[in-house]
């Protein structure tokens, strides 16, 4: 109630009147307990964390995809266990939580300090800036213009009850003032036209920068579906942006998706300067056909050293007719591995690989385009060449290994791949591996997550060891921390009505370390499930999206 407290203090024991007078002759002011009091000080900046953890600034934390940190020195495979770890808090926020988090370390924010920084997106159409240490919030945007809101779910049960942000965004540290994260988001204006927008906002505040957002639109020369005077025209109603995007050489790199596969839909891979948000790139994979989308259950299109990229497309038109070249002769590509050229900021396909009996396939909507890529690094075989490879799979179970050199192409009669593990998965692929020390990692649906080893260039037809525990649709995209090549765990969010986090040696994977089911009365559950969840590991913590929010897990104090 005292402007000065300190010094007011020194008249206590005085009569009222004394204290009065004094504050008169002092010059002091008294301040009435019905008026205002002077403005609080503001209070200092919290210390900088002491911690900070390695920078996760895309999907599954590199262009390869790989899924591993090996810089993780806090969590290790002896204090992983529900005596020591588990929950610490739930970050509520306004949707589903479709995107991985992302994270960036010791961001200086406006009149609120340093901070380990945790980015979350939701299908509400909005970006948060949290703490990543203790969620308070730092900041929020929606993406949604005036008069607009988020997309309805088009009748289809996929991304729902509505649709904002599905894909995770990619942050690049270095852009604009302070860093720059990339953001693809779907809304519904009042007159019902449906629009797909990219921004690029800073990543202290959120603030809109390079004149976004930026309205995508495209078209391509061809005679399939929604198309008009010889060109495909992108209807964005009609698409969704779920693979995570990619940041190579300065573009932005979106990939899209329908709905449903309700037509008339097509296969678009777009790139936008990431400094003027201008688009610079657009190619359609069935361009005279239909269907053929990117979505690959979240997973982002995948980059090898030379900046090729590597995609899988869903069912859709294939050209088995082909030209001089072994490429099909209408340009159309569905479901097929692809490798796709950046050259002059362009995008070509520049090789792929189809399977023999991509008819049927087709046909039975059993598409190779329900899994992600992953580049592998670069490996000796048995005669000591080394092999440029990728790897993925998709609804049929199998694993295919590409190289990525000579993918194979298409011959109606075999498939003509590096390698192909026939049955080596026990269900289908919604998800996408994970890389760590010479062993890939699949979680397929209602199957144990398997790790196969590779000796030699070639993946081992075994797994070398598997998880317990199986995991029901759509399966699990596992992630890897470790100091190195030490204390490995492989991480892995289980969908069910009680979202369920995992955590396995990932040398022998029949060694469960944790699961959030363990502490006794529920201590650590975290919320409903959601499909497609990727954790996200540093800095000695694990952030998994939900249906409202992210748990975050760690050592307990």
């Amino acid at each position: 109630m005292f402007g000065n407290l300190a010094q007011t203090s020194r008249f206590v024991g005085f009569s009222v009147f004394g204290a009065v007078v004094l504050i008169a002759i002092l010059g002091l002011h008294l301040v009435s307990c019905n008026g205002s009091s002077p403005a609080t000080p503001p209070a200092p900046p919290p210390p900088p964390p002491t911690t900070t953890g390695t920078n996760v600034t895309t999907y599954h934390n590199d262009n390869a995809r790989s899924g591993q940190n090996l810089t993780e020195t806090i969590l290790t495979t002896s204090n992983v266990n529900s005596s020591s770890f588990g929950k610490l808090f739930v970050i509520s926020v306004d949707g589903k939580v479709d995107a991985e988090p992302l994270y960036l370390a010791k961001v200086s924010i406006p009149n609120q300090g340093t901070h380990n920084v945790l980015y979350v997106e939701t299908e509400h159409g909005s970006i948060y800036g949290f703490d990543a240490d203790n969620g308070t919030l730092l900041w929020k945007v929606s993406t949604l213009a005036a008069g607009e809101a988020t997309s309805d779910d088009h009748g289809c049960g996929q991304i729902t009850p509505e649709i904002g942000i599905t894909a995770t965004p990619v942050i690049d540290p270095a852009a604009g003032a302070h860093g720059m994260i990339y953001v693809v988001a779907m809304s519904k204006d009042g007159a019902g036209n449906y629009h797909q927008r990219l921004h690029a906002l800073d990543v202290t505040t959120g603030a809109e920068e390079f004149g976004g957002p930026q309205e995508i639109q495209a078209s391509f020369p061809g005679t399939g579906d929604n198309s008009s005077g010889g060109k495909v025209v992108f209807a964005p109603g009609q698409h969704a942006e779920r693979a995570g995007l990619t940041l190579l050489n300065g573009v932005i790199y979106t990939a899209w998706t329908s709905h449903c596969d309700i037509r008339p839909y097509t296969g678009w891979i777009m790139g936008f300067d990431q400094s003027t948000l201008a688009q610079v790139s657009v190619l359609n994979v069935t361009p005279n056909g239909n269907e053929g989308s990117v979505w690959m259950s979240g997973a982002g299109p995948a980059v090898d050293a030379d900046g090729n990229i590597f995609l899988l497309d869903a069912n859709g038109t294939f050209d088995s007719t082909l030209d001089a070249n072994g490429f099909p002769s209408q340009g159309d590509f569905g479901n097929a591995f692809l490798k796709i050229s950046i050259v002059n900021r362009g995008l070509a396909v520049a090789d792929y690989f189809e399977m023999f009996n991509q008819g049927a396939e087709n046909g039975s909507d059993e598409d190779l385009g329900s899994g992600g890529a992953l580049v592998l690094p670069d490996l000796t075989d048995g005669l000591g060449h080394t092999r440029h490879l990728a790897v993925g799979a998709g609804k049929d179970s199998n694993i295919y290994v590409v190289d990525r050199d000579a993918m194979g192409k298409f011959n109606s009669g075999t498939n003509n791949v590096y390698q192909e593990l026939q049955g080596a998965l026990s269900g289908s692929v919604f998800s996408m591996p994970a890389y760590f020390n010479n062993t890939v990692y699949y979680g397929a649906v209602g199957d144990n997550i398997k790790a196969f080893a590779i000796s030699k260039a070639q993946l081992g037809s075994t797994p070398a060891s598997q998880t317990g525990h199986a995991f029901g649709y759509p399966g699990a995209t596992p992630s890897i921390s470790a100091n190195g090549s030490g204390n490995a765990i492989l991480w892995a969010a289980e969908n069910a009505s009680t979202a369920v986090l995992h955590a396995y040696d990932a040398t022998n994977l029949a060694h469960e370390l944790y699961n959030s089911n363990q502490a006794a009365g529920g201590r650590d559950q975290f919320g409903a499930g959601n499909k497609f969840i990727t954790p996200m590991i540093t800095n000695g913590k694990v952030y998994v999206g939900t249906t409202n929010g992210v748990g975050v897990f760690g050592l307990l104090q």
